[in-house]
């Protein structure tokens, strides 16, 4: 079946496919992504999104070049929204992420002597085919970001991929098998009570979730803003039960923002104190230790969680009170 759009793309420098594309896949069985198993599993990727003009099936195919560096691709659309994925996929590869200012910015504490600094230079010179995506998606975004509020990954994967399968569409085109697009705005809002509790999912996200998808439209209206920023971080924050790690993980999805850190993670400040220090921290010394680096501290947590560095985990593996939603 012919794609209804189709293009290619020639990335300015070698894009790492896997690195860039990740950080939006919900977990491996995420329902609304698909890879191929094995060592070359980034070669190609499908994904099936919800747009502003339909759904959409978007096949990201590498043509030169090996899936971490790659230097040209193909990009396929089927459906209503192909047109406006094929318009948006550069974006979605990173196009526009600049990160010269931390470039020079490590270049210049490095020769003043900073051991981090150097350290974080050699991890970036090692990823340079990572870049900062930008979905244009926000409600694709917050959704599974409040479902992760208060409960472990794993639980809040699970519940993505059932709400997903149960209420969403199925992708258009000649798609990998089970690959579906999310509901839209009213979808979300209609998914019945039951539904919520029989995925794990209490009142609390439930109504969370319902709130920003009545307000759906007017949270795509903070993509005009740019790239994050205090703007689109107070229109989030302005939803009840949207907090500071929830509008981050959301602006660093769906508006590629550089600098605003997920505050609030039950991980994320050890594993950052871990790299800096070798030792663990709260989060306000996770601030204290990104803050030379204002303005790039989202890259930099990029960097350092791209090297898989994990912090010591004490106590049993429980769901997890770390009040994201707050």
């Amino acid at each position: 079946m012919m794609p209804d759009a189709e293009r290619e793309l020639a990335p300015p420098e070698p894009l790492d496919l896997g690195a860039t594309l990740a950080f939006l896949r919900r977990g491996r069985g995420d329902p609304t992504q698909h890879t191929a198993e094995g060592s070359d599993a980034w070669r190609e990727l499908w994904r099936a999104q919800r747009t502003p003009e339909g759904l959409a099936s978007l096949r990201l195919r590498v043509l030169d070049g090996p899936p971490t560096a790659a230097r040209r691709l193909l990009v396929s659309a089927w459906g209503p929204g192909a047109a406006w994925s094929l318009a948006h996929a550069p974006e979605l590869l990173g196009e526009g992420d600049d990160w010269s200012g931390l470039d020079a910015l490590l270049a210049r504490r490095t020769a003043e002597g900073d051991a981090a600094a150097a350290a974080l230079q050699r991890v970036r010179r090692r990823t340079r085919g990572l870049r900062l995506t930008r979905s244009h998606l926000v409600l694709e975004a917050a959704v599974p970001a409040v479902l992760e509020q208060k409960v472990t990954g794993v639980e809040a994967r699970r519940a993505w991929r059932q709400l997903v399968r149960q209420h969403g569409a199925a992708a258009p085109g000649p798609v990998p098998a089970g690959l579906m697009v999310m509901p839209d705005g009213v979808g979300w809002r209609s998914i019945p009570d039951h539904d919520w509790h029989r995925a794990g999912v209490g009142p609390q996200r439930m109504a969370t979730i319902r709130r920003v998808a009545a307000v759906a439209p007017a949270l795509e209206r903070t993509l005009a803003l740019g790239r994050g920023g205090p703007a689109a971080v107070a229109a989030l924050r302005s939803i009840p039960g949207v907090g500071e790690w929830t509008a981050a993980e959301v602006l660093q999805r769906s508006h590629g923002d550089p600098d605003t850190l997920s505050v609030g993670d039950a991980h994320l400040p050890h594993v950052i104190g871990t790299w800096f220090t070798g030792d663990r921290v709260d989060d306000a010394g996770m601030l204290d230790l990104l803050a030379p680096y204002a303005g790039h501290r989202h890259r930099v947590v990029r960097l350092i969680t791209s090297l898989g560095v994990e912090a010591p985990r004490f106590g049993a593996k429980a769901t997890i009170e770390d009040h994201r939603g707050r």
